[in-house]
């Protein structure tokens, strides 16, 4: 019964504020057939594509659909344009949306057009005030779910969902709910860690991962290195801080944040560098000045400024609600740790925000997609840790595949399906082709 009642919320919802009326003709110009749409305010921008307009868009969503006659807020989303015989693309960042034009691997192959859609509780798409209680999975797949259906009466041809990451979980997420607004969804390095009390599958999975044992041992001995050169590294980051104005108020100080970056360390190499970059690392016997640089360089030091961590207080929130956190044991970084225990989303999002863990939505998800999941593919990169626990099919998924790219990192954007053997990406490109007619 609820169900029922939710679903008729949201479909008077849609009767009242979209989609753009049925009398405007195909033929009108995209602009006229956007500014149409209720709730929908349109802004062209100098497009940097031959044959691709460049819109930016901002659509009224409720801050709770279960209850859309309550407040609003404005979600931004970023539209490029080929051609209404054209299909569909729509991206879902898990994030905010990057402010210039860009390509997913999937708009590439089939020529589509695309939709990248913020997420809503990021800075330009956060409602004010921000009851947290409403940035759930549930009301992220509602959000996607009404632009779809404002935007389908427009452009009539197939969709094919996709994202990257979070991304890349929210499109699966969204086809759990609303299995009909896409044709396909191809979810690329989508994280899946359906039980959060057991993180095992990172250690084994960094204990094997890439092709040089040497690799693998070089970044954790620098790593152990940084972390025993505890005083030098902090001067140093303290003199950092001081010069660029970071704070660490919501950590808890400059040496929660210096260690919490060092546990990111042999994660964080992985999911962002090539391990040829491996020949670059320094020494362990380098310089502290050496040794901090290449930290900073490889990782990054300031990622838990107050600076850097409020534009993401949503994932955080979204981590320390509903999707987890992975946490590796670190072997080699004990007894050095100080503050492992408060190691999480918890001390990265500001303590006048409640949180408390459920993952039952993710579990759901994760039994959709084995039991009645259909035209998924999801596609992993081989030296990406969020690889330790992705989705997996089960015997009533359906036309679905997964697929891994040898050597290739947490990519959000790039290219990962070109870099598959042949015969795997021969037949990941016809299938895509294929939902997409």
């Amino acid at each position: 019964m609820m169900r029922r009642a939710v679903t008729l919320a949201i479909t008077l919802t849609m009767v009242l504020t979209g989609p753009a009326p049925a009398a405007l003709a195909r033929s009108a110009d995209i602009l006229a057939l956007l500014r149409a749409v209720p709730g929908m305010s349109v802004q062209e921008r100098p497009s940097t594509e031959d044959g691709v307009r460049w819109f930016w868009l901002r659509y009224r969503q409720p801050v709770d659909h279960r209850h859309p006659e309550g407040a609003w807020f404005e979600q931004r989303v970023m539209l490029q344009h080929r051609s209404l015989d054209r299909p569909m693309v729509f991206h879902l960042t898990g994030h905010n949306v990057p402010e210039t034009m860009f390509e997913t691997e999937p708009t590439k192959i089939l020529g589509a057009n695309q939709i990248s859609m913020e997420y809503r509780y990021y800075p330009g798409s956060r409602p004010v005030p921000a009851d947290w209680t409403k940035d759930t999975f549930w009301q992220g797949a509602s959000d996607q779910h009404r632009i779809v259906t404002a935007l389908k009466s427009i452009y009539d041809r197939k969709w094919i969902g996709t994202g990257g990451s979070k991304g890349g979980q929210a499109s699966v997420i969204h086809r759990r709910y609303y299995p009909d607004d896409v044709a396909g969804t191809v979810a690329y390095v989508a994280p899946n860690d359906i039980d959060d009390e057991d993180d095992s599958a990172y250690d084994r999975f960094l204990a094997t991962v890439g092709d040089d044992p040497a690799c693998r041992a070089r970044v954790r001995s620098l790593a152990r290195e940084i972390l025993e050169r505890r005083p030098a590294m902090l001067r140093l980051l303290e003199a950092a801080a001081a010069a660029h104005g970071w704070t660490f108020d919501v950590v808890g100080g400059i040496d929660r944040a210096f260690e919490y970056s060092v546990m990111d360390y042999e994660t964080g190499f992985w999911s962002y560098n090539d391990e040829a970059d491996c020949g670059s690392l320094p020494s362990p016997d380098a310089s502290d000045e050496v040794l901090f640089s290449s930290f900073d360089r490889v990782l990054g030091f300031p990622f838990f400024t107050d600076q850097a961590l409020a534009p993401f207080v949503s994932v955080f929130y979204q981590a320390g609600t509903e999707m987890g956190w992975p946490t590796p044991s670190y072997p080699h970084l004990r007894p050095l740790l100080r503050y492992a225990d408060d190691y999480g989303p918890r001390s990265y999002v500001p303590r006048d925000i409640p949180m408390t863990l459920d993952q039952s939505v993710l579990r759901d998800v994760d039994r959709w997609v084995r039991t009645r999941g259909t035209r998924l593919m999801f596609v992993n990169g081989g030296n990406d840790p969020m690889t330790a626990e992705p989705y997996r099919l089960g015997p009533g998924s359906r036309d679905s595949a997964v697929y891994t790219a040898p050597g290739v990192k947490h990519v959000f954007l790039g290219e990962v399906i070109g870099r598959l053997p042949s015969r795997q990406k021969e037949r990941a490109i016809a299938d895509l082709r294929r939902w997409a007619r």
